[in-house]
Parts: C-alpha cells; sequence; structure tokens
C-alpha cells in the first residue's frame, strides 16, 4: 500500500475503508500521511466498523489535520448516507454486488481502488460502473465521465475568517471546531460575558434519547451524546476542565404503560450496557434508594454539567485564534462586496469576516437575514434547592422533570415549559417545579417550604423540535423551490439555531457538521439527518403548506 503518489499535490485526500477491524489500516494510513512531507494539508478516514452504535461516530483526534469517522451499517446504506468523495477505497469481506453503484455514485474522478477477495460478479458490477482494474484484478482506477460534483475548494488562509454571533453553547463550540481548523474567528456577544442567556444555568444533563422506532431525534442524540463524550473528554474531562459529575442518569417509566414499550426497546435494540440498561423496579429502588414502581432506564456515561464551564473550556481551546468582542449589544448585519459587516446600533462596525455563524438563539430573529425562520423562545425557570430538604441522591433523576445531585449544597429541579417572555423569577413556576419533583423523588414533603429561586432562561426551538445546522436560505429568492439544493442562500451566512432543551450535547457535533461543510470533509452523520437539519427545510414546508381557500372576487 503506497498512497504517496496518489495524493501528492493535493490539498485534501479522503480514504474509505470497508473493515476498520482492529485499525491497524487506518493507524498505517495516517502514519504515512505524516511521514511524508508531500502529503495533502488534510487527511480524512472513513471506516465501517463492529461493536458500534448504530449509525456514524466522528472521532476527535490529537492532530486537528486528520478526521475520523467510522460507521456502523450495511456497506450499502453507508455508501448511501454518506456526505464524501473518497479518493481511495480498500474493500475486504464485502458481500454482494450491490454496493457498486453508490459506492460509484460518491468517488472521486480518478479514485483508487484496492480489492481482497472480490468475485467475479463484484469485479463486473465496478467495471460496469466505470471502474478499470488491472491485470491481477485487485487494482482499479475510477474512469467513469459522469460529471462529479465538485468539492468546495479549500479557502486560502486569508478567507479562512468568521464571525460568530452569540457566546452560548453553540457559538463556543462553532468557535472550537472552526480555530482547530485554522480559522481566524471574531466572537460578538451582546452580553459582557459568555454563556449569560439558556446556556448559564447551572446544571444541564447530558444523557441520550431513546425511542423504538430509532426516529429522526434519537438517531441525531444518540450521535451527539457520543461525540459530546468523547470531545468532553479532549478538553479535560466532566469533573476536570468542566464543572459538573459523570454520575449516571436514571429516567424512571412514567406508568406501567410506559415501562413495556422501554422493556421492547431494550429488547430489540440490545444496548451495551454502558450505553443504556434498563432497570426494573427492585434494581433501579436498590441502586436510587427511593421508590421506583415501574422502573427506569439507566445511562451510566450521563450526568450533569455547568453549561458555561463547557463554553469556557471551548473557548479556550482556541487559543489566539479567537478575538473576543463582547458586550457588544444589538447590531445588524450587512454585505459589503465579498464580506459581513456586523454593526451596533450606533452605525460602528464591530467585527468583519467572509463567514458569519449566527448562534444566538431566538435573538437571531432580529436580524433581516434570519428574520423569516420560524424559532421561538420558549421560557424555562430552573429550581435552585437546599440539599438538605432533598433525598441526596447518587445520579441525576429525571421523568418529567429532573433533579441534580447536589453541589455547593446546592440541587437543581427543573425546568417548566411557559409559553410568556417573563424574565423574572415567579413563585407560580417554582411551586410547578417542586410538585413535580415531589412526584419524581415519592415524598410529599420533599423540599418543604423550599424559598424561591433559580434561574430563568429561554430555549430556542423550532417546530420540529429539531436543530438548524447549514446555510441559511434566502426567503426572499426561494420562489417555487422544491429540493433542498437548488433553494437560494445568502453568501457567506449560516446557523447553528434552535438547540431546545439539548444544547449541551447537540452542540459539539452540530459544530463539528457545519465546520466539516466549510472545510468540504466528510460530513460526521448520516445525509438523511443532515438534510432534516438544514435550515432550508423551512422554505420547502412553507411552499408546501396548503394554502386556503380561493376566494371569488367581489
Amino acid at each position: 500500500m503506497d498512497l504517496r503518489a496518489h495524493w501528492r499535490s493535493r490539498e485534501r485526500y479522503t480514504v474509505f475503508d470497508t473493515h476498520y477491524g482492529d485499525g491497524a489500516r487506518v493507524r498505517a494510513v495516517q502514519e504515512a500521511w505524516r511521514a511524508d512531507p508531500d502529503a495533502p494539508a488534510r487527511l480524512h478516514v472513513v471506516a465501517l466498523s463492529d461493536g458500534l452504535l448504530p449509525g456514524f461516530h466522528r472521532i476527535p483526534q490529537d492532530d486537528p489535520r486528520l478526521t475520523l469517522t467510522l460507521l456502523a451499517a450495511p456497506l450499502d446504506a453507508a455508501l448511501a448516507q454518506l456526505g464524501a468523495q473518497p479518493d481511495y477505497f480498500f474493500l475486504q469481506e464485502v458481500a454482494g454486488a450491490a454496493f457498486a453503484r453508490p459506492l460509484a455514485r460518491i468517488a472521486a474522478s480518478g479514485a483508487q481502488l484496492e480489492a481482497d477477495g472480490l468475485v467475479d460478479e463484484q469485479r463486473a458490477a465496478l467495471q460496469a460502473q466505470g471502474f478499470v482494474f488491472d491485470d491481477d484484478g485487485r487494482r482499479a482506477v475510477f474512469a467513469s465521465r459522469k460529471p462529479r460534483l465538485p468539492l468546495p475548494p479549500l479557502l486560502p488562509q486569508a478567507h479562512k475568517r468568521a464571525l460568530v454571533i452569540g457566546a452560548g453553547l453553540a457559538g463556543s463550540a462553532a468557535c472550537a471546531s472552526l480555530c482547530a481548523r485554522g480559522w481566524q474567528v471574531t466572537l460578538v456577544e451582546r452580553h459582557p460575558a459568555p454563556a449569560m442567556e439558556a446556556s448559564g444555568n447551572l446544571a444541564g444533563i447530558f444523557m441520550p434519547l431513546l425511542s423504538r422506532d430509532d426516529n429522526i431525534p434519537t438517531r441525531l442524540t444518540r450521535a451527539a451524546y457520543l461525540y459530546a463524550l468523547r470531545a468532553w473528554r479532549k478538553l479535560g474531562g466532566i469533573g476536570g476542565a468542566i464543572e459538573g459529575q459523570a454520575c449516571g442518569v436514571l429516567q424512571l417509566a412514567r406508568d406501567p404503560g410506559h415501562a413495556e414499550v422501554s422493556r421492547a426497546i431494550a429488547r430489540e435494540a440490545h444496548y451495551p450496557a454502558d450505553f443504556a440498561r434498563w432497570l426494573e423496579a427492585p434494581e433501579a429502588e436498590a441502586l436510587l434508594g427511593l421508590p421506583a414502581p415501574s422502573g427506569g432506564w439507566l445511562f451510566p456515561q450521563g450526568g450533569w454539567a455547568r453549561p458555561g464551564s463547557v463554553c469556557e473550556a471551548m473557548l479556550q481551546s482556541c487559543g489566539e485564534r479567537l478575538v473576543r468582542r463582547f458586550g457588544a449589544g444589538s447590531i445588524a448585519l450587512e454585505r459589503s462586496g465579498d464580506e459581513w459587516l456586523a454593526r451596533a446600533a450606533d452605525g460602528a462596525v464591530v467585527a468583519q469576516a467572509p463567514t458569519v455563524v449566527l448562534a444566538s438563539g431566538a435573538g437571531a430573529r432580529s436580524l433581516a437575514q434570519s428574520r423569516e425562520l420560524p424559532l421561538a423562545a420558549l421560557r424555562g425557570q430552573v429550581s435552585h434547592l437546599d440539599s438538605g430538604s432533598l433525598p441526596a441522591l447518587p445520579l441525576v433523576l429525571c421523568r418529567e422533570a429532573y433533579l441534580t445531585p447536589a453541589a455547593g449544597g446546592i440541587a437543581c429541579a427543573g425546568a417548566t415549559y411557559d409559553l410568556d417572555a417573563d424574565p423574572q423569577l415567579r413563585l407560580s413556576s417554582h411551586e410547578e417545579n417542586l410538585e413535580r419533583l415531589r412526584g419524581l423523588v415519592s415524598d410529599p414533603l420533599a423540599a418543604a417550604g423550599a424559598p424561591l429561586a433559580g434561574r430563568v432562561g429561554f430555549r430556542c426551538v423550532a417546530p420540529d423540535r429539531l436543530p438548524l445546522v447549514g446555510r441559511l436560505p434566502d426567503f426572499g429568492a426561494a420562489g417555487r423551490t422544491e429540493r433542498l439544493r437548488d433553494v437560494p442562500r445568502h453568501p457567506g451566512l449560516h446557523a447553528l439555531l434552535g438547540y431546545a432543551s439539548r444544547g449541551l450535547i447537540w452542540a459539539p457535533l452540530a459544530a463539528e457538521l457545519l465546520a466539516a461543510q466549510l472545510e468540504g470533509e466528510p460530513l460526521p452523520l448520516e445525509t438523511s439527518l443532515v438534510d432534516a437539519l438544514d435550515p432550508a427545510r423551512f422554505v420547502l414546508r412553507s411552499r408546501r403548506a396548503p394554502r386556503g381557500p380561493v376566494l371569488a372576487d367581489e
């Protein structure tokens, strides 16, 4: 295996391997890349791997010029969902010949293929798709004349400048992902410090989402949760650089019917015990020390973290590539040539860059370019409770509400879902939290007489409860567009919005996805999920919405 001649003089290079195994071949490719002074600036490896939860897994690397994405899916399905153009394929232990068409669909022009153990049917299928084999039938070159969709060119270093608006979880993660790729980033925040809006709570819970049909929110949250755990370890870990506890989360079943559905999920999904484990009532009660009449799900790697400390850890990782412009107040965006200008209320230019990332939650609707996004601010009040009035929990407990273990003598319980915009603490929301808390711990006297204390934040929520990740559509120019790829976009304007109650775990992977799109890297999620997160989905939905009756002229 000598890739050097093939990758020489390229800006980036992508390898696809159908058999990760013990990782030896992938490590050999990476070592060859490190040792070659003429190697591409970026190397991306995508490989099929056994023993992982279903879906795509982006594995953080020590060298930010490397990416590794492991796919836990059948080969045909993985190829159909892969957002990448591989330059080199290793085929090993492949079955059938149906993979040939989707493989050729994503292959880069001139891609090379190395195969071990192909049968005549497989070789013929690849030849029919444009692969030309050498005499021994083990190596081939992709010689199809079908046009390839070109990857965006790598930006010159002088153009790798971004303006990120919003210093919460979304914006901080964007800064970290872009700075790791060599971008110069200016972070603009209207407040004097990061994490002063929804990301400012004392505690956020991290846990996966389960469903029997493994739907889009479940798949997205699973991928994001696993990526966040890896990314946080690289930042210094929960309990280290990040304030919190990886103490586990116990999600109680709501009732016997919910418990039965959960048992069915456990039977069908066969989750690894360190990811999710269904506990019947006796085991759940023994772990919790409290009644758990219908059992519950244990997420051993879950826990809680202070979102502000996550933000600061991500921003610290940026080093000198990040410029902070805090206390900027309200701003407006204005296009000037190839750049975006961020202007303060007095007209002064706060920052400018060719690329802008909107990460300011529902506040993004104050900008003319994003005013039509269907985002809502959903009020949530968290109660801060003296630990002496509560049972001592060994882990996070949740059902309709959540309760964290005490830290510094304070436990957090909540949170409400309110439709109003009141920023002040109020007694009715506090009492709602206490009522749900008492049901959670099966104690009508828990937190008796707890004084009004806590915090109010506003979640940014889209109608489908999914985040918005990607290029911002130009609603005014969209016309009767029917496909995402045809929706007109604002040049250089991108969104990381709508994280609802899952910003803690969605933010790192969403930022990684956006950075991969900007850099032309293999995407860290299936293309069906990428499309589900595209901000332009709301343009298509508005065009397809049923129209009211046509009224005759009066």
